[in-house]
């Protein structure tokens, strides 16, 4: 059996309610004969309960956060519990976006946390990562990928990892309208199994869905799909107009 297909939309902090709800009606309309390839939108936290039960009876079409605080609860305004997230009916969380990491500093330490959270509340974990263009440019992309990958993962087991997806970033390809080419894409993709396979088990590299994350559109999703270790994409502003979302979602 296939490892899972999986398009993820992160919204960021774009739409208002009217705005999300249409959107979620129009992609899923425009994506219901795709039942084979799992369907994930992170909405603004505002909208989240809302998001939730208008998928309420979907399969393949869930709702995600586009983050979760690193605490469980306390004296700590404006930061939102994964127990909360949870509660409203979200089914995944990103954690280490590279807006994230590179806005408000987030540490490794803070990522774990984050992750433990998220697992004690049954929410499944989307772990972004990925290098910055000096760090292309340099040829430290493999040295950064490894570094960020071992200092998080390696304080998990390899039966929560069964509940985490892999985003790789290329950070330089975000928002800039680079992308990476399909071989850029597998070579990191392929070196990625690679490493979890040497922190982990041949076994969980073969199984664990990688997504990528880097500008990845309605024009350039098919041929990025069909790449031997890219199982889908983590879509930034296509993710937005219901019809390109569509598109990506029919390019595997």
């Amino acid at each position: 059996m296939g490892r899972k297909k999986i398009v993820a939309g992160n919204w960021k902090m774009n739409t208002n309610l009217n705005e999300a709800l249409s959107l979620i009606t129009e992609i899923k309309k425009g994506s219901e004969q795709f039942s084979a390839i799992e369907k994930i939108i992170f909405p603004p936290f505002t909208f989240l309960k809302n998001a939730s039960d208008s998928l309420a009876n979907e399969n393949t079409f869930f709702v995600g956060a586009q983050n979760c605080s690193e605490h469980s609860k306390g004296a700590f305004t404006g930061e939102v519990s994964a127990e909360m997230l949870s509660s409203v009916g979200c089914k995944f969380v990103l954690v280490g976006h590279s807006e994230r990491r590179t806005f408000f500093k987030e540490s490794d330490e803070q990522l774990i946390s984050k992750i433990q959270n998220a697992l004690k509340n049954n929410l499944q974990v989307i772990f972004c990562f990925g290098e910055q263009l000096e760090e292309r440019k340099s040829g430290k992309h493999f040295e950064t990928v490894k570094k960020q990958l071992e200092n998080v993962l390696k304080n998990f087991s390899e039966s929560e990892l069964n509940k985490v997806y892999l985003a790789y970033e290329p950070v330089w390809a975000i928002g800039t309208g680079e992308t990476a080419t399909p071989q850029q894409a597998q070579e990191m993709h392929a070196y990625i199994r690679k490493i979890i396979a040497e922190l982990f088990s041949p076994s969980l590299a073969q199984n664990i869905p990688i997504l990528y994350g880097g500008s990845c559109n309605a024009q350039n999703a098919k041929e990025l799909f069909s790449c031997a270790d890219v199982d889908g994409g983590l879509i930034g502003g296509a993710s937005l107009k219901a019809a390109d979302f569509c598109k990506i979602i029919s390019s595997f």
